[in-house]
C-alpha cells in the first residue's frame, strides 16, 4: 500500500472557494494533490497527463460536460478510481451516477473523516480489483497453454485413437 503523501488525488470542483477547501483538508489528511481543475473537459486531459491515484469530482461543473461524463470517461480510457463529492443527491442524478460505478459518494458539506474513510476505501477496492483482473489474465494465459498442450499431444497420437 502506499503511504498516503504517495498518494495523488486529483479535485475537479468548479468552485473555487470549495476546491480550496477540499485541498487543504486533503494536505491535511496527508495525500498529495497533483491537480485542481474545474471543467470535466480539464479532468479528462490533467488525468492523462498526471495519472492520479483517484480523482474526487464534483457532478455540476463548469463547461459542456458535466462530472458524471467526465468520470465515466477517466474510469473508461485511464482506469483510475472516481468518488463523487457533491451536493446533489436527488435520485435521477445519483442513478445516473451508478451507472459509472463510482468508488464512492460523498455528499457536500463533509467532514475530513469522512473523506478520508471513502479515499482510503476507494483505493483499498480499486487496488483487489486490479489485483483480480491480473489473476484471471493469468488463468487465461494458463488455460491457452494447456489447450496448445493438449493439441500437440493430439497431434502424436493416432487419429484412432483421438476420437
Amino acid at each position: 500500500m502506499k503511504i498516503m503523501s504517495e498518494i495523488q488525488i486529483m479535485v475537479v470542483e468548479d468552485e473555487i472557494i470549495v476546491a480550496d477547501d477540499i485541498k487543504s483538508s486533503l494536505i491535511s489528511l496527508g495525500y498529495a494533490v497533483c491537480a485542481v481543475v474545474s471543467s470535466g473537459e480539464e479532468a479528462i486531459k490533467k488525468a492523462e497527463e498526471e495519472n492520479p491515484s483517484l480523482v474526487l469530482m464534483d457532478i455540476v461543473l463548469e463547461g459542456e460536460m458535466d462530472g458524471i461524463e467526465a468520470a465515466e470517461q477517466i474510469s473508461k480510457r485511464f482506469n483510475i478510481p472516481v468518488v463523487y463529492l457533491t451536493a446533489h443527491a436527488d435520485e435521477e442524478t445519483l442513478g445516473r451516477a451508478k451507472i459509472t460505478e463510482p468508488f464512492g459518494y460523498i455528499i457536500k458539506p463533509f467532514d475530513e473523516r469522512e473523506l478520508h474513510t471513502t479515499i482510503e476505501m476507494a483505493l483499498y477496492k480499486h487496488k483487489a480489483e486490479e489485483k483480480i483482473e491480473h489473476l484471471n489474465r493469468v488463468l487465461r494465459a494458463i488455460r491457452g497453454v494447456n489447450q496448445l498442450i493438449t493439441r500437440e499431444k493430439d497431434r502424436d497420437r493416432p487419429l484412432w485413437e483421438i476420437g
